[in-house]
């Protein structure tokens, strides 16, 4: 541990994992701790959040893990204020939650729409709204939000909720990076590519006959031979999180292993 975010307060939204194994929120937020970080674990499922606060506290760790839906404005107010009445600042925001649903524009329903739109990006609209003013008063924060690949570029999967959804958070995330630049707080957006993580098992089972075969094909798609895993994310994330990226915001930050730059 090199105590990059010593002394730091980070809320992680989306801080357990949705199966068995290393989530991307999961990772990260164990991560930041390890690096020094006080942790607020934030999660729909509150015994995935405590599963994450219980690793920490076990390395020695300082973490408290809060139940929220990301898309219920008066509950991400009091996962913030819980944040708050512990720690008394937020250094860092961390946005992971995120979901996908089979589907083009015809055979995606309208409800099917709006749950991707209202978790993936409105999520984040709502963290931003009840954090920002805070870092604002401080005049200091980091802003780390989860975008994909499939945010700008075809995947060769019908998601059109998915992709639309995270090419908003992309801009959202631009937006306010250049608001908010000249007044300490930084934001930027990760795009991780194919990954290996609990997240790609459930949604994958209606497009591949097994999990086996859907993690051969995804590491073969992968110019390394092998996907990433959340440990790529948390990495990527700690170091835009820290003060090593001070003059970086804005940024849109590919962790694909090279996916990225091949012609589908």
């Amino acid at each position: 541990m090199c105590e990059r975010l010593k002394d730091k307060v980070a809320i992680v939204f989306g801080a357990g994992s949705c199966g068995p194994g290393w989530g991307n929120g999961k990772a990260t937020s164990v991560l930041y701790a390890r690096e020094g970080a006080k942790v607020v674990a934030v999660d729909k499922n509150l015994a995935a959040a405590e599963e994450t606060r219980d690793i920490i506290a076990s390395e020695s760790g300082e973490c408290i893990a809060v139940q929220a839906d990301v898309t219920q404005a008066r509950e991400v107010e009091a996962a913030v204020n819980k944040c708050m009445d512990a720690y008394g600042r937020i250094d860092i925001l961390h946005n992971n939650v995120g979901i996908g649903e089979l589907g083009g524009p015809v055979e995606t329903s309208e409800e099917s729409w709006d749950r991707v739109m209202d978790v993936n990006i409105k999520g984040m609209f709502l963290t931003c709204k009840y954090v920002l003013p805070i870092m604002l008063a401080q005049r200091s924060g980091a802003i780390v939000n989860i975008s994909s690949m499939a945010s700008v570029r075809w995947s060769g999967i019908p998601y059109i909720g998915y992709y639309s959804s995270k090419a908003a958070v992309n801009q959202f995330t631009r937006a306010v990076a250049l608001q908010y630049a000249d007044k300490g707080i930084r934001a930027n957006a990760i795009l991780p590519g194919l990954m290996n993580t609990p997240m790609i098992v459930e949604p994958m089972k209606a497009v591949f006959e097994n999990v086996e075969e859907m993690i051969r094909q995804r590491d073969a798609a992968c110019p390394t031979g092998k996907m990433g895993d959340a440990w790529d994310v948390a990495y990527a994330s700690l170091f835009l999180a820290s003060d090593e990226a001070k003059y970086i915001t804005g940024a849109l930050l590919r962790v694909d292993g090279g996916v990225g730059c091949k012609c589908m």
